[in-house]
């Protein structure tokens, strides 16, 4: 196995020494542009088919399958009170450390002070709609082990993880480097190696075991080995490594087919410590030789003493950090700290054990940024960074599994299916989906010459390279990032970030971004405002800017950053290639996620999905706009707003109650974008008259307390989200932020795995399910010939669509009879999910 980075000795002072001088000149570019550009840094009742009947939604199932646009040809055209909005001074900015921007609905572009299409009456109906399904029946939650319980003669090579032996007759601690592969570490804190002790672990320490009979080993390490025969006893020192802090069992379900409950992080970065050329960020998220050896800051951090970080520095706006982690975190990892990890794997354990059942991991690049950033050992290629992330992905299954006693025994599970994810989950373990998010994929750029744009893919290449991430596992997926590509525009950066990031754009285009301007339908749903000229008057300068504009396109120059006055939207949309693309991800029933894409790009996208009707549609961190997101409600598609600060998405999980369609399973899910340059949740503060109160009951009757990490105890009230182990924590503070809703807005957020799947198993060409959609109803002897006895449940899925519930053994239908327009249906199942009757009822 390739593993991550992991030696412990010093770098060679030559080598200290360039980093140094690369370290002080970064300082001095980024501080420079910093001076230029001074904003830059900062239980249930009742008849569950009852509750709905989607008639009185008042939209036919085919409302998404011809072009539109909102506010022009949908009744979503009236004001509803109560928008979020935050203007920066120049429309509506965004930086992802900002503790105001972090929070809006949509960090894709809106303006303060205006409203989204969606009439009162229809989010009334929404949420009510919402509201009903909270009182659905639940499914059964049953506890699942950890691990199989350790026997007193270990089983085979990889049983010896965490577990104390005796060998040599003294007690050692078998901590798991790789699958059947151990330190062996002594009652006094030292490393067996052959011949003695070593203090430090290293390739010498590292020792294989291989089976030779019953409780009999060969243990082997470099240069030798010897014969031990393991026993358990007790005695044996503790490794160092971050606890957990949670009390209780895993949840899992009573069988692998029913519907699911947790928590869903639909946008993360948990293998970013490879991005950026694998320099720019600080720590891993594991380490053979663990968390001493994980946590670590970056060197060049170190060598300043934390006064050189520039890069952190210009993210948190802070000059400084302390640059030692592991074992005294005294300033990172923190919600603002942006280039330090944040998914080391015990964090990401908490996460699980407080609830996290679906995980979407995207791998991510910017080669701009990457060149830019002088210190690398890995290629700027961004196509060459979603391969290594990959890769990434599976040696980190395969470390979690090493530490679980072996293959296919651990919690962090890459799933390529809605079937796989749902077995995984109700087995009480996590549903890992491989997405990408980055600027160029499949190294789709463009240049503007005057004769016409030159592109560096063509539909070959695009079809070569999707098959290739597609067998690598990738099922969900952006078109666009930072930059406009041969793909799509991109919604821009707003303000001063706007300038650096447009220049950026210019390198690698050879234009700036065409931003121009327009009047949205809406008031809101436009792109990223960028610095404008000073008004001469409103009319002349449009119609000035205009032509300047008409000029460009006549000649096919590159546009120049001289924007009218705002609202600005970016003139590029989705070009040929990009169609092409997008038809192809949904012929694969991949997940296609339109953030980042300008309203134009994204507005086609949504025009040419709703045409052959394709529900394949996640909005995973709020890089939408709000004229997009009751389309994606409507299309079938799931939405998981950008995580932030509690406060925040409270009230970001109320606007979208509003949105929500009622023909659908609701459920909320988040993006936390950690890893990726994004803020996390701030803290409310200890004395706030509603903390979270530790200890406190999560998700299937478990207890979280505190977690310490080394000599560090995190409290969410006063750190906030400090790393992922706290999103459990986070998700309790919504509770309470709520007041009176809080236990409906974790109702929902436990509702979010499932609403996921769901839509991922629509864009796998399932119906919706004919309770919520009574045009779907099939009549009761229709239904009852369509179901037959041995079937599997991908098989009764196929033959007549989505359950209303899945609850153990049951799948519940809605058909017709004469003269009963709704007739209860159940299809029971054996406990190895196969059909076993019909019935009414």
């Amino acid at each position: 196995m390739d593993a991550p980075r992991t030696d412990p000795a010093r770098p060679a002072p030559a080598a200290l020494r360039r980093r140094a001088a690369w370290s002080g000149a970064i300082a001095l570019t980024l501080v420079g542009a910093a001076l230029v550009l001074p904003g830059a840094v900062g239980a249930r009742e009742g008849s569950a088919l009852d509750l709905y009947d989607a008639s009185a939604a008042g939209a036919p199932l085919t409302a998404e399958s011809r072009p539109h646009r909102h506010g022009v040809d949908d009744d979503h055209t009236t004001a509803e009170a109560g928008h979020d909005g935050h203007d920066d001074g120049h429309g509506h900015g965004h930086d992802h450390s900002d503790p105001t921007t972090k929070n809006l609905v949509s960090r894709g572009g809106e303006t303060a002070g205006t409203t989204d299409p969606t009439t009162a009456a229809q989010a009334r109906r929404a949420a009510a709609a919402v509201a009903a399904g909270r009182r659905t029946p639940d499914p059964v939650l049953v506890d699942v082990p950890l691990r199989e319980r350790r026997r007193a003669v270990p089983e085979d090579r990889f049983a010896m993880a965490g577990g104390c032996y005796t060998v040599g007759g003294r007690p050692v601690r078998f901590q798991a480097t790789d699958l059947g592969r151990y330190l062996l570490y002594t009652r006094d804190r030292r490393f067996l190696v052959l011949g003695g002790t070593a203090a430090e672990p290293s390739d010498a320490a590292v020792w294989a075991a291989r089976r030779l009979g019953p409780g009999l080993f060969q243990l082997s390490a470099p240069g030798g080995s010897r014969t031990e025969r393991l026993r358990t006893t007790t005695g044996c020192a503790a490794y160092p490594e971050v606890q957990v802090g949670v009390r209780g069992l895993p949840h899992g379900g009573a069988t692998s087919f029913q519907e699911v409950r947790g928590y869903a992080d639909l946008h993360t970065h948990g293998m970013a410590y490879e991005f950026l050329g694998g320099e720019a960020h600080c720590g891993k998220p594991w380490d053979r030789f663990g968390a001493p050896y994980a946590l670590v800051d970056c060197e060049d951090h170190t060598l300043t003493g934390g006064n050189g970080a520039a890069l952190e520095a210009l993210l948190s706006g802070k000059p400084s950090h302390d640059p030692v982690g592991w074992p005294t975190f005294r300033d990172w990892p923190a919600p603002d700290s942006l280039t330090h990890e944040g998914t080391y794997w015990k964090w990401m354990e908490r996460s699980w054990r407080g609830g996290l059942r679906l995980f979407v991991n995207l791998l991510v690049e910017n080669g701009q940024l990457c060149q830019a950033y002088p210190l690398k050992r890995n290629s700027c290629d961004e196509m060459d960074s979603v391969r290594l992330q990959a890769k990434r992905m599976r040696e980190f299954e395969r470390y979690v599994d090493a530490q679980y006693g072996g293959p296919g025994e651990g919690w962090y599970r890459i799933v390529t299916s809605p079937w796989q994810a749902r077995r995984v989950i109700n087995q009480g373990k996590l549903a890992v989906v491989m997405g990408i998010e980055t600027s160029l994929p499949f190294g789709c750029t463009f240049k503007r010459l005057p004769g016409g744009d030159v592109n560096a893919c063509d539909v070959a290449s695009i079809d070569r390279q999707l098959d290739e991430v597609h067998r690598l596992g990738v099922r969900q997926m952006e078109l666009v990032n930072k930059f406009d590509n041969a793909l799509s525009g991109v919604t821009g950066d707003a303000g001063e970030t706007g300038v650096v990031i447009n220049g950026a754009n210019f390198n690698e285009t050879g234009t700036f971004w065409d931003m121009r301007k327009c009047t949205p339908a809406d008031g809101e749903s436009a792109d990223k405002t960028q610095l404008a000229a000073p008004d001469i008057s409103a009319g002349q300068q449009d119609a000035l800017f205009g032509a300047v504009a008409e000029l460009a396109d006549g000649l096919n120059l590159g546009a120049l950053p001289l924007y009218p006055t705002p609202q600005h939207c970016n003139a590029r949309g989705l070009t040929p290639l990009g169609q092409h693309l997008v038809d192809r991800m949904a012929d694969k029933k991949m997940l296609i996620d339109p953030d980042h894409m300008s309203v134009k790009a994204r507005d086609m996208l949504l025009d040419q999905l709703a045409e052959r009707r394709y529900p394949g549609l996640v909005s995973s961190h709020s890089w939408s706009t709000p004229d997009a997101y009751p389309r994606i409600y409507r299309a079938g598609g799931a939405i998981a707003p950008y995580a932030g600060d509690s406060t925040g998405f409270v009230a970001k999980w109320r606007r979208h109650l509003g949105w929500a369609d009622p023909r659908y399973f609701f459920g909320m899910s988040y993006g936390a974008d950690i890893n990726g340059l994004g803020a996390q949740g701030s803290p409310r503060g200890a004395d706030v008259a509603n903390p979270v109160r530790y200890p406190f009951r999560g998700i299937g009757g478990i207890t979280l307390d505190r977690q310490r990490s080394g000599q560090r105890l995190h409290d969410v009230n006063v750190d906030g989200v400090a790393h992922y182990g706290l999103y459990p924590d986070w998700v309790e503070d919504l509770r309470q932020v709520a007041g009176k809703d809080g236990d409906a807005i974790v109702e929902d957020m436990t509702r979010g795995p499932e609403a996921y799947l769901q839509t991922w198993e629509r864009a796998e060409s399932i119906r919706p399910d004919s309770c919520r959609n009574p045009g779907l109803r099939r009549s009761v002897r229709a239904l009852d010939r369509a179901v037959r006895t041995g079937m599997s449940t991908r098989a009764v899925l196929r033959a007549v669509g989505q359950p209303f519930v899945r609850v153990g053994r049951e799948f519940r239908y809605c058909a017709e009879a004469p003269g009963r327009p709704k007739v209860a249906m159940t299809v029971e199942l054996s406990r190895a999910g196969r059909v076993v009757d019909v019935r009414r009822g």
